[in-house]
């Protein structure tokens, strides 16, 4: 007999509150992620020089061809090789704000959680034991805050010792939310 999905609804609620509360201390409490980003050398003479583009918000490279084609030019060669390159993101000017990226959040805690619920739903019968629970549930949502990390350090340059961090902290979301769904099973 299988779980019914909407029976679970409490334990993706409450699973998402207590990552979401748990992420805030990790980042607001724990000094660990301070240093994931540093300063470029001269951050205010590089900041003034780039004002005047008006960059609008999204996703850059540098130097970016303009077609598969262009990476073979030797212009394009040129500007690779004397460098420098970058990744970044570039975000709107004003007020730091996280009103928007809060609910996204959530939401996406939410998200993990209904899939953790349905791999576990299709997988496990009511009354099954916490701790089978546990690892079905933890380890779904462990993948779905973790695992695609790791392609950012794998494709963007970004160091390793910032994404294990975060992959670490994905372990622990994943543990949370494998708790909420083990002690929340139906019987």
């Amino acid at each position: 007999m299988m779980v019914s999905l909407i029976s679970l609804w409490l334990p993706i609620v409450l699973g998402a509150v207590f990552v979401f509360i748990v992420s805030s201390v990790v980042h607001m409490l724990l000094p660990y992620h301070w240093n994931d980003f540093g300063p470029v050398p001269k951050q205010d003479d590089v900041q003034a020089a780039l004002r005047p583009f008006a960059i609008p918000p999204g996703d850059y490279m540098l130097p970016k061809p303009a077609t598969p084609q262009d990476m073979k030019s030797p212009e394009f060669q040129d500007k690779w090789n004397k460098g420098p390159k970058a990744v970044m993101t570039v975000f709107p000017a004003g007020p730091a704000t996280m009103g928007k990226q809060l609910v996204q959040w959530f939401v996406y805690c939410l998200v993990v959680g209904l899939f953790a619920a349905y791999i576990a739903s299709r997988t496990l019968a009511p009354g099954t034991e916490y701790l089978q629970v546990f690892r079905v549930t933890g380890s779904v949502a462990f993948a779905g805050y973790g695992l695609a990390l790791l392609q950012a350090s794998i494709w963007m340059g970004r160091r390793w010792s910032t994404t294990l961090k975060s992959v670490g902290d994905a372990l622990v979301y994943g543990l949370v939310t494998g708790g909420a769904f083990g002690w929340l099973w139906p019987m």
